[in-house]
């Protein structure tokens, strides 16, 4: 009776191994390829949640900058309040400095600059220090806020890092009864004629997992600047 011999030769084994490697590379390909897209979808996140943060924060005090009060004409008891009054926003390209003289509704963002009180009908005034309504006047407390973009350290001081770029422009109407916006410009000579505010923000990751992605938004101001 003819024997016959069992088990696997060496051409068997070695396409058995070839195959077994080929699978074992795709897997562990895949599992890299999706490692890489959550690790870089994961940073855009938190570049995506660190612009929200800040620019939300800048929009809701932009479209309140110039709101003082129910009255125009408001006594400057201690002095210094005329003055930011007159310039209620600021851009300084050279220092990549915005400064906003803004209402704090609801009194949620700290000690205020300033604090107008007004009956809403005869008078209004301006005081340094925390003021204590009399009878049939409203306080509203004004605030001095500043944001600065160091280029050295890549940060909205205080706020965020991680940011390449910083850059406002300001929409700027025809003529002080113009309510659309004609241009947009650096440094308006005339604040009476700001509309809006357009702010661009660049975020890096200094990993380099993504791109540097660039936010862009627009604020209309509620108060005329007159």
């Amino acid at each position: 009776m003819r024997r016959y011999s069992k088990g696997f030769g060496l051409v068997e084994i070695m396409l058995a191994m070839t195959l077994g490697l080929v699978i074992t590379a795709g897997l562990l390909q895949l599992f890299i390829s999706a490692k890489d897209t959550y690790i870089s979808q994961t940073a855009s996140a938190f570049m995506q949640e660190d612009a929200r943060f800040l620019l939300s924060k800048m929009l809701q005090e932009v479209r309140m900058v110039g709101m003082f009060g129910c009255l125009a004409k408001i006594d400057d008891v201690n002095g210094g309040f005329s003055a930011a009054q007159d310039r209620p926003i600021l851009w300084n390209t050279a220092k990549r400095e915005l400064t906003l003289i803004t209402a704090d509704v609801g009194a949620t963002g700290g000690r205020a600059d300033w604090v107008v009180l007004s009956d809403c009908a005869t008078s209004a005034a301006a005081y340094v220090a925390d003021r204590t309504p009399g009878p049939g006047q409203l306080k509203f407390p004004i605030r001095k806020v500043t944001y600065t973009y160091n280029r050295r350290t890549g940060e909205i001081i205080g706020l965020i890092k991680n940011v390449s770029a910083f850059s406002v422009l300001f929409g700027v109407a025809a003529n002080a009864e113009g309510t659309s916006v004609s241009r947009y410009v650096a440094n308006p000579a005339n604040p009476a004629l700001i509309r809006s505010l357009r702010v661009s923000l660049t975020l890096t990751d200094p990993a380099k997992r993504v791109k540097d992605q660039t936010f862009n938004v627009v604020a209309t101001l509620r108060n005329r600047l007159e």
